[in-house]
């Protein structure tokens, strides 16, 4: 067992040295680690999903900025062109608070074309 998590460690470092040109367009480049399939003529992940979490003052703040959570971290983990919320399959959302202090919570498995 140890070895696999020092192999996958390593791995991480290693992508941590590519010139950061690469990592801004095409993220960590890991997209390639998960199951795909073709959703509505998008290639989507088969069962992998992201989350985003926001707060704002109003719901659609908090949705606008959970949004951005999600596709900020999609972006950085597989690269821009899978980092389209509207895009993304399997959509969840979920909001509280009131009105002043709405927190959001999205979820949805990355696609793209």
């Amino acid at each position: 067992m140890k070895r696999v998590i020092v192999g996958v460690g390593l791995g991480l470092l290693s992508l941590g040295a590519a010139p950061r040109s690469v990592v801004a367009q095409d993220g960590m480049g890991l997209a390639s680690i998960h199951a795909r399939v073709k959703v509505a003529g998008k290639t989507c992940m088969a069962d992998h999903f992201h989350d985003g979490q926001g707060t704002g003052s109003s719901k659609a703040q908090a949705q606008a900025a959970a949004v951005r959570a999600w596709t900020d971290f999609t972006a950085w983990e597989y690269g821009r062109r899978w980092a389209r919320w509207q895009l993304s399959a399997s959509k969840s959302e979920s909001c509280s608070g009131s009105s002043g202090n709405i927190s959001c919570n999205v979820s949805s498995r990355p696609c793209s074309y």
